[in-house]
């Protein structure tokens, strides 16, 4: 029993002659004290890239659009969304705001409780399927993207174990979806 489709297979195949091991590099975080680095994994050649990148494409779009109302994604946003809130009458004197920070969220996703919440989060808005795709097997190639990410970093090979990997196009939409939780 076919679980994918022939041209979704070829979407996530990854191509053996330009494949290589994702690498580590770290970034300097210069807006915060003391500049701390926040490791990013060059993704762009790794086996799983085209499935994060097929993930991302059939589920960014659903969380995206469940998540709107509740998503502030900058300061520029964040202004609008006040400005609407105000013309609607619901800022009050008595209005209260909490903002936080949580710091390095991708990489510290817990893998299995995020996996869970990806299917929580599809089922609940009505979905069996997404392109044709069982929640089961969506879950299973999003497991792929996690656990099976490897990296190069100073000639050693390591295997992600928490998290996903900073650079992977899915993890940011798994992050969104694992915050929706809260």
């Amino acid at each position: 029993k076919k679980l994918i489709l022939q041209w979704q297979y070829n979407e996530m195949i990854p191509d053996r002659k330009t494949t290589e091991l994702a690498h580590l590099y770290f970034n300097p975080k210069t807006h915060n004290d003391g500049i701390p680095l926040r490791p990013i994994e060059n993704t762009i050649r790794a086996p799983t890239t085209n499935i994060s990148k097929f993930l991302d494409k059939i589920l960014r779009p659903i969380s995206d659009d469940k998540c709107t109302k509740t998503t502030i994604i900058d300061g520029a946003h964040l202004i609008t969304a006040i400005k609407t809130y105000a013309n609607k009458g619901l800022m009050k004197p008595s209005t209260l705001f909490c903002t936080f920070d949580i710091r390095n969220l991708y990489i510290m996703l817990p893998q299995e409780e995020a996996l869970n919440i990806l299917v929580e989060f599809l089922h609940l808005h009505g979905y069996r399927k997404v392109k044709g795709i069982v929640l089961d097997s969506i879950r299973k190639l999003a497991s792929i993207v996690l656990k099976e990410n490897v990296f190069v970093y100073d000639n050693k090979l390591y295997q992600q174990t928490t998290g996903g990997a900073m650079g992977s196009s899915f993890t940011l939409t798994l992050a969104n979806i694992f915050i929706w939780k809260w």
